[in-house]
C-alpha cells in the first residue's frame, strides 16, 4: 500500500500478549504513534539497531481507512474502512521500557513491514492474524479475542484524532512475541487476505 499520512496504534489489546509482557490490559485503548518513515514493504530488510537491545516483531491486523472520520459512530467507522493490511509493529522492549514512552521504540526507520492492502470482503469481527519466525508459527490471534473490537477502536481514537483516507491503524498484537535477529526472516499474515515477509539485518551504528 502508499505510505500511510499518520499510522494510529493500539497497545496491550490481547490479554495473553499484555500477560506476556507483565502489563494488564488498559481501561481505555493505549493508543501512540508510529512514523510514517517506519514503513517499509515486504522484502525490504528489518535493520536492528546496534544499540536497541532486545527487537521483537509484533504481527498486528491494520486497517486502512476510506473516508474521513471525526467523532464517528461505531456504524461510521465500520464504513469508513477500505482495507485489512497485514503489519509488523517492530518493537525495542529496552527503549520501550528505559524510555517511558515508546517513540524511539517503536519508532525507527524499517520498524514497520506493510503487505499488500486487501479490499475483498472481510468480518472486522472476525480476521486471524499468525506470525511466523524463520518459518515456525509463534502467534496467532483473532479479531474476536481483542479487548477493544476494532469499531469500538477507530470510534475511540477518531474522538482525539481526526482519521483521514489512506492513514492507518494497527489493532494490537496477540502473544507470542519474540526477539529478532540478523538472518532471520519474519512473516505476518491476515489468512486469506495480507502477507508480508521481512528478512532481518543488522543495522549501522
Amino acid at each position: 500500500m502508499d505510505r500511510p499520512g499518520k499510522v494510529v496504534c493500539v497497545g496491550r489489546n490481547y490479554l495473553e500478549h499484555a500477560k506476556e509482557l507483565g502489563n494488564d490490559v488498559p481501561k481505555e485503548p493505549l493508543i501512540f504513534l508510529k512514523p510514517p518513515s517506519t514503513v517499509i514493504d515486504g522484502g525490504v530488510a528489518i535493520e536492528l539497531p546496534p544499540d536497541a537491545g532486545r527487537v521483537d516483531f509484533e504481527g498486528e491486523v491494520g486497517i486502512v481507512i476510506g473516508t474521513r472520520l471525526r467523532k464517528a459512530s461505531e456504524a461510521e467507522c465500520v464504513k469508513g474502512v477500505r482495507g485489512v493490511v497485514a503489519a509488523n509493529d517492530v518493537s525495542s522492549r529496552d527503549w520501550q521500557k528505559n524510555d517511558g514512552q515508546w517513540a524511539r521504540a517503536k519508532g525507527c526507520d524499517t520498524f514497520l513491514p506493510l503487505g499488500n492492502e486487501s479490499q475483498a470482503p472481510f468480518d472486522l469481527a472476525d480476521l486471524t492474524v499468525v506470525t511466523r519466525h524463520n518459518g515456525v508459527e509463534k502467534q496467532r490471534g483473532n479479531t474476536s479475542q481483542m479487548a477493544f473490537p476494532i469499531a469500538m477502536l477507530l470510534a475511540y481514537i477518531s474522538k482525539y484524532i481526526t482519521l483521514e483516507p489512506g492513514d492507518l491503524v494497527l489493532t494490537g498484537t496477540p502473544s507470542g512475541v519474540s526477539p529478532l535477529a540478523p538472518g532471520d526472516v519474519v512473516e505476518v499474515e491476515i489468512v486469506g487476505h495480507s502477507r508480508v515477509s521481512s528478512p532481518v539485518v543488522a543495522g549501522q551504528g
